[in-house]
């Protein structure tokens, strides 16, 4: 329930903190986030209390979705074009390294110490890191918006009727729902259908981290390459991987194969999930806190609900029935891609017009 209620108050509050941050800034929201984090963190480890770790899980979700919306934002605020390119997709590799590391420093920290020198270990990271953003750290906003309801629910409007950007979440979701919901089958699957132990769905969940790693880090290696070539090639891949996991979970399933084809699917699903990304942090930089705090919640609002409906509509209880739902998946996402390309192209081809009448009058 500490996980779920973290989760729903980071992505729901990700929809807000980029409209305060384009309007008060980056630097002192970031301090106090951090500051009231390291509050929070400490509180659960000192007073251990069932309610009052809700409470301040709740407070860990709104303070971290003010520094990772900021952080966002500060690329978009200090780089632009290749530079931007660069960041922004070294930003999401590192991201994406969380689901690897953090069981396993979770894991040892319990085993050691016990389950409250995680919240310590948390806390200390935030002090860290509040003492560097103090010392080497400042303000990056260079344009402030007036913090009034109607010009930002006209920006919240504008960007979500982007037709590109709004195709383009759901995107991002849909990549990303498909990692969820193997989180989530893969424990029954292996346990109680192969009859392995928790340490090899461990495992799995290990090299299934690598690979959205590893799909980010050759989007990174591929960042010049036009994203109407690379991201095809990548649909393709799934589909082909999606299926050998449908047809030899007929005839031969097993732990090993199905984590190996998942290893294919999720750095196919990185890789896309990297380049999306990426051309998003960069849509509106004149409101980039906004755009990416507008990413963040979108993308966990959609994926949460197209893994649980997946989840639900298949009821996933076997490698055949996990290949099923990744098809599923991957259809929608092709689907989507086709729309995005379209009107990107669209917006392309209409913004090189404008540039090319300016430049004839």
């Amino acid at each position: 329930m500490s996980l779920v209620l973290f989760f729903i108050t980071s992505g729901i509050s990700q929809l807000f903190t980029g409209a305060i941050l384009d309007s008060f800034g980056r630097y002192w929201a970031s301090l106090i986030a951090l500051a009231v984090f390291a509050f929070a963190s400490f509180s659960i480890a000192l007073f251990p209390n069932i309610y009052l770790l809700y409470a301040m899980r709740d407070v860990q979700g709104i303070t971290i979705s003010l520094i990772v919306v900021g952080k966002r934002a500060f690329f978009v605020d200090v780089y632009s074009g290749e530079k931007l390119k660069h960041y922004t997709s070294l930003f999401v590799i590192i991201w994406s390294t969380a689901p690897i590391l953090a069981p396993f420093i979770g894991g040892y920290l319990q085993s050691i110490w016990g389950w409250q020198s995680n919240f310590y270990f948390l806390g200390i990271l935030a002090v860290i890191f509040f003492i560097l953003e103090l010392v080497f750290s400042g303000e990056s906003l260079k344009h402030f918006h007036p913090f009034k309801a109607k010009p930002i629910l006209d920006v919240y409007g504008h960007m979500l009727r982007t037709r590109d950007f709004a195709l383009g979440l759901i995107i991002l979701g849909s990549c990303y729902g498909l990692v969820v919901m193997y989180g989530m089958a893969s424990p029954f699957i292996i346990e109680r259908v192969f009859h392995f132990s928790p340490v090899t769905n461990g495992y799995s969940s290990l090299l299934s981290g690598v690979a959205i790693m590893l799909g980010g880090a050759i989007a990174k290696a591929l960042i010049k390459v036009p994203i109407q070539k690379k991201v095809p090639v990548a649909l393709i891949s799934i589909v082909l991987f999606s299926i050998l996991m449908l047809v030899s979970g007929v005839t031969n399933g097993n732990t090993y194969l199905m984590t190996a084809l998942t290893i294919g699917l999720h750095t196919s699903g990185g890789f896309i999930f990297n380049v999306v990304y990426g051309y998003y942090l960069g849509r509106f930089s004149k409101n980039a806190g906004t755009a990416a705090g507008l990413t963040g919640g979108g993308m966990y609002i959609a994926s949460s609900a197209i893994c649980y409906s997946m989840v639900n509509l298949f009821g996933i209880r076997t490698q055949t029935i996990l290949g099923a739902a990744n098809i599923t998946g991957v259809v929608l996402v092709i689907i989507l891609f086709i729309a995005f390309s379209k009107f990107r192209n669209i917006r392309l081809n209409a913004e090189a017009a404008t540039v090319n009448a300016a430049m004839a009058s």
